[in-house]
């Protein structure tokens, strides 16, 4: 059912819930999981113009860390992986690439908010991704 998985990153801790998601469904599925990086290039353009390369520099170097990180875990369970940095907004690139590499399945984590607190971060990536893909995307409450 699914054969290419995409799990999206930002290097932080909260989406090692998601990467485990998408390590278990790959494992059931036989699947690949593409890990991705988005650079947001609205952090670093929004940077001081002596501060831009500097700004851009830090997240190219987190951006690495974390497909580091995460194609180590997901190749240790012995499953095949594809890490990809880009550039640009986070879940418009996100998109882009669930289409160009004919994703089966996006694994995202959240931060579970509900009521009040959910509808004043409709705004997050993963709503955004969720909106306006033309795929499953399985989110995971990550704490």
């Amino acid at each position: 059912m699914y054969d290419e998985i995409l799990l999206p990153t930002d290097g932080s801790s909260g989406t090692v819930d998601a990467l485990e998601h998408a390590i278990t469904v790959a494992s059931d599925q036989d699947a690949r999981i593409h890990v991705l990086y988005v650079v947001d290039r609205r952090l670093y353009m929004a940077a001081s113009d002596e501060n831009k390369d500097e700004v851009r520099q830090s997240l190219n170097e987190e951006a690495e860390r974390a497909l580091d990180d995460a194609s180590m875990r997901i190749e240790d369970e012995g499953i095949e992986c594809h890490t990809e940095s880009r550039e640009g907004i986070p879940h418009k690139t996100i998109t882009e690439y669930a289409a160009e590499a004919d994703i089966d399945l996006v694994v995202m984590g959240t931060h579970g908010k509900t009521g009040p607190e959910r509808v004043a971060n409709l705004g997050s990536t993963t709503e955004r991704v969720v909106q306006s893909a033309d795929l499953p995307v399985l989110v995971v409450d990550i704490e």
